[in-house]
Parts: structure tokens; C-alpha cells; sequence
């Protein structure tokens, strides 16, 4: 399987990403593993998670997500084969977000436990922290790169102004790097990323590791009128998505999917996966179906008039 670099490292990884939100949530240990094994049989490789999963769940505390994924490391022995990339700085109680020295270096150690592992491949700051100066963070960061804990850092729901900021202190000075961006994209919601932070990612070099890949569940074409809203819990986050546009982009959809005999889901994520500035999109699954599923969007190879009918409809 064709491999991609993220930013400036030496980490390659297959063209999709777990997202482990589910793990510890949707999907139990048991069904975790399931899905983790068949992840890592198809050949890639690359899991997002952060130290905050699950905390939004009756009973959990956050670290459920972390936790699962180290068990599966310890008992499949396949941590060589795997790039974790984890977040830190959210989930802490009134919404607040902490990246202070103090915070993130007692959280990397907590992290780090619960995936049973001596280091993690990809630290992200979580959202920023306002209340903390870059510089401390960065040196923070740096002081974990320096004890091997962590390989490399990237940086997630980062105003482009802030993004920016962050990127010109590291290289005046001399902190880490941000080498990855973790920003919302999809066919639907292209406008910010594609107008104020893909320029940013092409002129620093930024891996990008998208998610809402899907839109949640609307460009899978199974939320396409209100009274199918009721079909999910998260059917409510979708009503936004059953406009004219929403409705083109699903007509488009339905047109490409059907002359490569594919789902809708697997064309939405192969053309994330054709975007020169993506990654790795991020895609969840809660059954090892609905996994195999979306796992053949890596090998689906969209024409120029595919991509252009998706690019067409989707224009904003």
C-alpha cells in the first residue's frame, strides 16, 4: 500500500487513520480489538486517539480510548508496526484547555502508561490554550522529544493566525516543530480548511490528518432528508448537512459511486485521499464490516472527471 510522509519526520503511514474515539465508546474492548486486528491486517497503520476518549460518556473519565489501545499494543506485540498519535490539553473539567509545561508533562507520562509503550509517534496539541504562551509549550514539548517520549508534535483546532504564530517561534527559537495539522475537512466542509489553512500547510510543509472524513455519517448518503435524522444519536448533528449543496454534493456522490461500483462513503474518503494536501483522512468504524468497507477507499483511484463532478458539486 502506497505510503505518505507526514510533514518533515520519518513517519509513513497508509492513506486512512483510525479514529480511536470509538474505542471505549461505540465500540467495547472485545469489539476494539476486533477492529484494531483488522486495521493492522490491511496493511496500515497510523491510530489517532486522545488522552481525553472517552470522557463524554456516562461513567468514563477519559483515557478509556488509550487505555483499550495499549492492551491491543501488549497483546498483538504490534507496536513496531503501528504509528500512535495521540492528543493532550482538553477534556478537563468547564471545557478548559490546558497545554501549560506543568500540565502536558505530567499528562505525556499518563498517556504513555495507559498505551503501555516508552514513547508516542505523534503528540498533538489538542485545541490551544490561550492562557499559556507558546513558548512554554514548546519548550515542553521539547524537553519530551529531548527524554524520547515523544518522536514528533503536530498541532489540532489551531486558529491559522495561532498556527502560524506557533510555527515562525520553533523556527526563531529553536523549539520543535509543528508537523501536522489536524483539521476539520470533508466534500462538505471545505471552504475553511481549503482558504485559510491549506496555504499554511503548503507553505511549512504540514502533514494533514482530517477528520469529520464523513461529515458524520451525512456523505455516507444515509441521512438524506430530516426524518432520517432519527436512524442515529448523532443523526441531530447532520441536519445542517440537508441543504441544496448537501443534496448536490449526495446527487454527485451517487452518480461516481455508482459508475465505480463503489459506496458513498469509499468515494467521499478517496477523494480526501486524492487532495495533494491530505495525509491521512481520519474514519472511524464501530463493526469490522463497516471497516472493510471504507478501508477500499485507499485503493480507489478517482479519474479527473470523477473529481470533477465531486469538485463541481461541492464548490462553495
Amino acid at each position: 500500500m502506497e505510503k505518505r510522509t507526514i510533514g518533515h519526520t520519518d513517519l509513513a503511514v497508509a492513506p486512512l487513520a483510525f479514529g480511536g474515539n470509538v474505542f471505549g465508546w461505540t465500540a467495547d474492548e472485545q469489539t476494539s480489538f476486533q477492529l484494531l486486528d483488522a486495521f493492522a491486517d490491511a496493511g496500515f497503520n497510523l491510530i489517532d486517539t486522545a488522552d481525553s476518549y472517552s470522557h463524554w460518556v456516562p461513567g468514563n473519565k477519559g483515557g478509556e480510548s488509550e487505555t483499550i489501545i495499549g492492551n491491543w499494543l501488549k497483546k498483538s506485540g504490534k507496536r513496531d508496526q503501528i504509528i500512535i498519535s495521540t492528543k493532550v490539553g482538553s477534556g478537563l473539567p468547564d471545557g478548559k484547555k490546558d497545554l501549560s509545561a506543568k500540565y502536558i508533562l505530567n499528562a505525556v507520562d499518563k498517556s504513555l502508561q495507559r498505551l503501555q509503550t516508552d514513547y508516542i509517534d505523534l503528540y498533538q496539541s489538542h485545541y490551544d490554550d490561550l492562557d499559556t504562551l507558546i513558548e512554554e509549550t514548546l519548550e515542553a514539548f521539547g524537553q519530551m522529544i529531548k527524554a524520547g517520549k515523544v518522536r514528533f508534535i503536530g498541532a489540532s483546532n489551531f486558529s491559522p493566525e495561532r498556527l502560524t504564530q506557533s510555527l515562525e517561534i520553533s523556527q526563531k527559537e529553536g523549539f520543535p516543530v509543528y508537523q501536522s495539522l489536524q483539521p476539520e475537512y470533508n466534500l462538505y466542509d471545505r471552504e475553511t480548511y481549503e482558504t485559510q489553512y491549506e496555504p499554511i500547510v503548503n507553505k511549512y510543509g504540514l502533514g494533514v490528518i482530517n477528520y469529520y472524513s464523513l461529515a458524520s455519517g451525512f456523505l455516507t448518503g444515509k441521512y438524506r432528508s430530516e426524518a432520517d435524522l432519527s436512524k442515529s444519536p448523532r443523526g441531530e448533528g447532520v441536519k445542517h448537512y440537508l441543504d441544496e449543496r448537501g443534496m448536490r454534493i449526495l446527487k454527485a456522490l451517487d452518480e461516481v459511486a455508482e459508475a465505480y461500483k463503489a459506496t458513498l462513503a469509499q468515494i467521499s474518503l478517496a477523494w480526501l485521499i486524492s487532495q495533494s494536501s491530505i495525509t491521512a483522512p481520519i474514519a472511524s468504524a464501530t463493526s469490522v464490516t463497516q471497516f472493510q468497507d471504507i478501508a477500499k477507499a485507499a485503493d480507489l483511484k478517482l479519474d479527473s472527471s470523477a473529481l470533477y463532478k465531486l469538485n463541481a458539486a461541492s464548490a462553495f
